[in-house]
C-alpha cells in the first residue's frame, strides 16, 4: 500500500500490483533476492508480489529520484553491495532512491524480459504517483541497472511508449518514461546474444541491436558503462550510444580495458587508481554535468588550476632534426623542437610525450592542451617531453605528413636518451589533442611504416610507443578527414581513414572525447571498436553535452574537470607508470 509520509523509511516497501492482478502471472516466479531464496524456511508462495523498496532518505533533497535495478540474467536478483553503495552515493547527492524487486526466474513461453519489463514500467508509474508525498519531481526520475538489470534499464529508457501490459487501474494512466538512465554492461542488446553471451569473440563487423529497444520519442539521456572483455559484448553499448547520437540525445559511454562482466562488484583486484575502481564517480559526474542533482557550478579555467611548474626540476630544449637533414623541409613551416620536463621527485621511469592540436595549422606546447597535463604528470613524478611539430600544413603533401615525421623522430630521440636520464626506453607514451589526437593515432597505429627515409643511426631505433592517449581526436573518419564530421560519425559510410595502418605495433590507447564535439566522439568510439576487434584492450570516456576543447573551462565535479585523472588511472591499470 502507498505511504503518505513526506519521507521514505529505509526498507519500506510498496507492492506494484493490486492483489490477484499481476499481469502474465507465472507460479514459478518470485520477487526476492537470491540470498533470501537460499535461506532455510523461505516460502515462495509468500513472495509472488514484486515491489519497490525505499533506500534511506536524503538529508537534503534535490528534487530527483533514482530507481535502482539489480541484474541476475533474469534468473534471479543479485544481492551485491554495489547497489547499496550506489544508493548511498545518490542519497548523498540528494536523490530519493528506490530499489526495484521484480519477478524472476525467466518466464516461460514469452520473452525472458517481459515480466520484468512489466514490473519496471509499473514501478516508474508508482514512483510518479508517489512523487509529491515523497518530495521529488515526477519528471526527474532516473534509472540505473546492471547486466539484465541494465537491459531492463535500457527498455525503460527507450521504449516507454510501448506498453508492456494492459492497463489495470488509474496508476496505469500515468506515463512510464524516465528522464535519464545509467545502463551498466548491458546484456542481451545485440541480435547474436538475445538470451546469453554474444557468440563472436571479437564481434561481428555489422552488429545489430535487438529490435525490442524502440528508441521512441521519450528516449532519454544515458551514461553507458562496459568492460572491454565482457562476454556480453561492449559493442552492444557502443551501438546504443551510436543510436542516441543519431537521435541527438545527450549521452556518454565509459569503456574499460581488460575488464569482464561483473566489474561493479569486483573492482580491479587491488590495483588502486585504475579507472574501473572509480566508475561510480563517473556516474555522479554524469548527473552533475546534466545538472540532474541541481548542483552544476560555475566553470573554472584549466590553466588557472595548473598555473606553474613548481613540480618541475630540470628542463632542456633541442631540435628534432640535425641541421640541413630535415625531410620535406618547407620554408613556411616552423622549426620543430622537443623539450624535456623532468620532475623534481622522480617516482616512475615512464615518459609521456605530449603535443597540442591546432588543425595542423599551428600547435602550442605551452597552451592549455599541453601545459596543464605536463604539470599534472610532473606532480605525479613522471617525466614529460613536449613536442613542437611542423605547422602549418605542408604544401603538396597530406596535412599530417611532416608532423608525423617529427613525431617518429622525437620518439627515437627520447628513446635514445632515456637511460642516461634514469628513465625507461621501453615505457614511452604519446598524447595529443584534436589534430594532435589524429597525430597520436598515426604514431600509435602506423609505427611500422617509415614516415621518412633514415638519415642517421638514430633512425634505426624503434619509434613504436607503448601506449597512446587521444584527446578528442579529429580527422579519424572519412566523413571528416579535413573538417567537422558531416554525419557525426554515426553513418555507416563514416569509416576509419586509410592512413591508420593498425599494424602489429599498435599499442593500447585511452580516448577522451566530448559527446557534443563537432569533430565527433565517434572518431574515438570507432577507433576503440577497431582496436578491440584486434584484441587490443583500451579505455574510452565520452563526456555528455561537452564539445571540442571540453577541458579549457569546466565545472567542479564533472568529467571535464577530472579528465586528467583518467590518464593516470589508465597508466596505473596497464602498469606503464609503475
Amino acid at each position: 500500500m502507498s505511504s503518505c509520509t513526506s519521507f521514505a523509511l529505509a526498507g519500506e516497501r510498496i507492492p506494484l500490483w493490486p492483489e490477484g492482478q499481476i499481469p502474465a502471472f507465472q507460479s514459478h516466479q518470485v520477487a526476492a533476492l537470491k540470498t533470501n531464496l537460499m535461506k532455510p524456511g523461505f516460502k515462495r508462495e509468500e513472495h509472488r508480489m514484486p515491489y519497490i523498496e525505499w533506500h534511506e532518505a536524503p538529508k537534503k533533497k534535490n528534487g530527483g529520484c533514482v530507481l535502482l535495478i539489480r541484474g541476475g540474467g533474469y534468473n534471479g536478483l543479485v544481492d551485491s553491495e554495489w547497489i547499496n553503495a550506489l544508493g548511498d552515493k545518490f542519497t548523498a547527492q540528494g536523490f530519493v532512491c528506490a530499489h526495484l524487486i521484480y519477478r524472476t526466474p525467466r518466464p516461460k513461453d514469452i520473452p525472458i524480459y517481459l515480466t520484468a519489463w512489466q514490473d519496471g514500467q509499473r514501478a516508474v508509474r508508482v514512483l510518479r504517483r508517489e512523487a509529491k508525498a515523497r518530495g521529488y519531481d515526477p519528471e526527474k526520475i532516473g534509472a540505473l541497472g546492471g547486466s539484465a538489470g541494465s537491459h531492463l534499464t535500457v527498455l525503460l529508457a527507450t521504449s516507454a511508449l510501448t506498453s508492456a501490459y494492459e492497463p489495470i487501474d488509474e496508476v496505469d494512466e500515468l506515463p512510464a518514461h524516465i528522464q535519464w538512465a545509467v545502463p551498466i554492461y548491458t546484456a542481451y542488446a545485440l541480435e547474436d546474444g538475445l538470451t546469453g553471451p554474444n557468440k563472436g569473440k571479437f564481434d561481428a563487423l555489422n552488429p545489430k541491436l535487438s529490435d525490442v529497444f524502440k528508441f521512441d520519442a521519450k528516449t532519454c539521456p544515458m551514461a553507458l558503462f562496459h568492460g572491454g572483455k565482457d562476454q556480453y559484448s561492449p559493442i552492444g553499448s557502443t551501438e546504443i550510444y551510436r543510436q542516441l547520437r543519431r537521435m541527438k540525445i545527450p549521452a556518454e559511454i565509459h569503456l574499460f580495458a581488460d575488464i569482464a562482466h561483473g566489474f561493479r562488484s569486483n573492482p580491479s583486484k587491488g590495483d588502486k587508481g585504475a579507472a574501473i575502481d572509480h566508475w561510480m564517480e563517473r556516474v555522479t559526474e554524469f548527473t552533475r554535468q546534466m545538472n540532474f542533482d541541481g548542483q552544476l557550478g560555475k566553470e573554472v579555467q584549466l590553466m588557472s588550476r595548473f598555473p606553474n611548474d613548481d613540480a618541475r626540476g630540470e628542463s632542456s630544449q633541442e631540435d628534432v632534426w640535425p641541421e640541413g637533414k630535415m625531410p620535406n623541409a618547407q620554408d613556411h613551416q616552423v622549426v620543430p623542437y622537443l623539450e624535456w620536463h623532468l620532475p623534481k621527485e622522480l617516482r616512475t621511469r615512464a615518459i609521456q610525450i605530449i603535443f597540442s592540436g591546432g588543425g595542423y595549422g599551428g600547435n602550442h606546447p605551452d597552451g592549455f592542451e599541453v601545459a596543464p597535463a605536463r604539470r599534472y604528470l610532473n606532480q605525479k613524478g613522471m617525466a614529460v617531453v613536449t613536442l613542437k611539430y611542423r605547422t602549418p600544413r605542408p604544401k603538396g603533401l597530406a596535412k599530417h605528413v611532416t608532423a608525423w615525421q617529427d613525431l617518429q623522430r622525437a620518439i627515437r630521440i627520447v628513446r635514445s636518451q632515456a637511460e642516461d636520464k634514469g628513465l625507461d626506453p621501453d615505457r614511452i607514451g604519446i598524447m595529443g589533442s584534436s589534430a594532435g589526437g589524429h597525430l597520436a593515432l598515426m604514431g600509435a597505429t602506423s609505427s611500422h611504416s617509415r614516415a621518412y627515409k633514415a638519415i642517421d643511426e638514430l633512425d634505426e631505433i624503434s619509434c613504436t610507443p607503448q601506449w597512446a592517449i587521444a584527446i578528442y581526436p579529429a580527422y579519424a573518419l572519412t566523413d571528416g578527414e579535413n573538417q567537422h564530421n558531416k554525419t557525426g560519425g554515426n553513418d555507416d559510410s563514416a569509416k576509419l581513414v586509410p592512413e591508420f595502418a593498425f599494424d602489429g605495433g599498435t599499442c593500447p590507447m585511452l580516448f577522451i572525447h566530448g559527446d557534443a564535439d563537432g569533430w565527433a566522439a565517434m572518431n574515438s568510439v570507432k577507433c576503440w571498436e577497431k582496436l578491440r576487434r584486434m584484441g587490443i584492450q583500451c579505455d574510452l570516456h565520452t563526456l555528455v553535452t561537452r564539445g571540442h576543447c571540453f577541458q579549457r573551462n569546466a565545472s567542479p565535479g564533472t568529467g571535464s574537470y577530472t579528465w586528467m585523472d583518467r590518464i593516470w588511472e589508465f597508466m596505473n591499470h596497464k602498469g606503464y607508470n609503475q
